[in-house]
């Protein structure tokens, strides 16, 4: 416990330390009003030095322990927050997005996929000679199987690289780039953009209403 708080302080000096050097850069290049490309340039050295703050303070993925629904929101939640700090701020998947989608995908955790695989989205591969993997129970001789995981964060870190990457999310990638501008996110509009994840027509309704019913961050 003193060790993770001498590692939270050390922390908050850090990003002082960062806030002051983006204000005083914002003054020298744009006389508190930079223009936009400053103010990009700016962001992303917020961000290098983030990631640099993570290395120096040898920052590790957290545990995913939980015990019911709630505790399930917030061990994702801790795990997404952990990520974000190596993700770069346009690539990042809303947190209540991924909430939802992973308490329904694997029950709030129970499935067999996340219990015995760490599989929180039931994610797909046909490399079966390469990729550890896992077989529904009800198609054992399919070409396929469900990918496995050593830990449920890098379940949750493969599914924000597949939305980042996978042509089938292109749409959810350009609604996100349009939120970011408007500093907004529009879940309704973000999950119109993600219906390749799943075969059911209701899908993005049933993750909305997850947000909603469970007030999610």
């Amino acid at each position: 416990m003193l060790k993770q708080t001498q590692t939270s302080i050390k922390l908050v000096i850090y990003s002082i330390v960062v806030i002051a050097i983006v204000i005083g850069g914002a003054f020298v290049a744009g006389t508190f009003h930079p223009n936009y490309i400053t103010i990009d340039k700016l962001e992303d050295a917020i961000h290098n030095q983030e990631l640099k703050v993570v290395e120096e303070l040898g920052l590790k993925e957290p545990d995913y322990e939980f015990t019911d629904q709630t505790s399930f929101i917030n061990a994702t939640s801790q795990c997404v927050s952990y990520l974000n700090w190596t993700t770069d701020k346009s690539k990042r998947v809303p947190i209540s997005i991924i909430i939802a989608m992973a308490g329904i995908e694997s029950a709030w955790g129970t499935s067999r996929f996340a219990t015995e695989g760490n599989a929180l989205f039931g994610v797909r591969t046909w490399s079966l000679d390469t990729v550890p993997h896992m077989k529904a129970k009800g198609n054992p001789d399919a070409n396929w199987g469900v990918k496995k995981y050593d830990t449920k964060c890098q379940s949750v870190k493969d599914m924000i690289r597949i939305l980042n990457t996978h042509p089938a999310y292109e749409l959810f990638r350009e609604i996100r780039a349009d939120n970011l501008e408007t500093g907004k996110w529009d879940y309704r509009r973000l999950l119109s953009g993600m219906t390749a994840w799943s075969t059911n027509p209701d899908y993005a309704e049933i993750i909305l209403q997850t947000i909603v019913d469970n007030k999610l961050p």
